[in-house]
């Protein structure tokens, strides 16, 4: 089955990140319900892994280094290190041992946006944390039409020439980077 046409469904949260029930993916991409989200900002030896997009919600922009969903699975929320872990092997060919240490939390914002070419919202609390790879990454086609590396230091300068997704502007404004 493809990815993108599974149901699931996460969780639906107020403007406190309080839980407040649950809420199929699309309908709340479509609808722009609030809910909640993670980003993970991926190093390769000192540089950042970003993402070219290849998703039914802002394609085509560029993210640090993937955002996802936390899911209801048996009616049970994954936690955090779960749904990072399970998004890594699906979108980068990455298992946890490929990571240097686990995955860094480093703070959460909300934020909403509307995609400028499709008829999807994010509207999310959005957790951000931070992993450095071991070894170069490899990007699954089916998510990403590729990747870059680049310094730190250049990001900034780096989001006037590509299109960056909204909620990167946020990660690099509230210097989580």
């Amino acid at each position: 089955m493809n990815y993108y046409t599974e149901q699931q469904f996460l969780a639906q949260v107020d403007k406190n990140d309080k839980i407040i029930g649950r809420v199929e993916r699309w309908q709340a991409h479509e609808k722009g319900i609030l809910h909640r989200g993670f980003t993970v900002i991926l190093y390769y030896q000192n540089q950042i892994v970003l993402q070219h997009r290849k998703h039914p919600a802002f394609d085509g922009f560029w993210d640090l280094t993937f955002s996802s969903h936390q899911i209801f699975k048996n009616n049970v929320l994954q936690t955090d290190l779960e749904a990072i872990y399970e998004s890594l092997k699906r979108e980068w060919n990455v298992n946890k041992n490929d990571l240097i240490k686990k995955p860094k939390y480093l703070g959460k914002f909300y934020y909403k946006a509307r995609d400028p070419k499709s008829i999807y919202t994010e509207h999310e609390i959005d957790y951000i944390f931070s992993a450095e790879l071991k070894n170069k990454p490899n990007p699954n086609p089916e998510f990403a039409y590729g990747y870059k590396l680049i310094d730190e230091f250049q990001i900034s300068n780096f989001k006037f020439q590509i299109k960056m997704a909204p909620w990167v502007e946020i990660i690099i404004n509230k210097k989580f980077i």
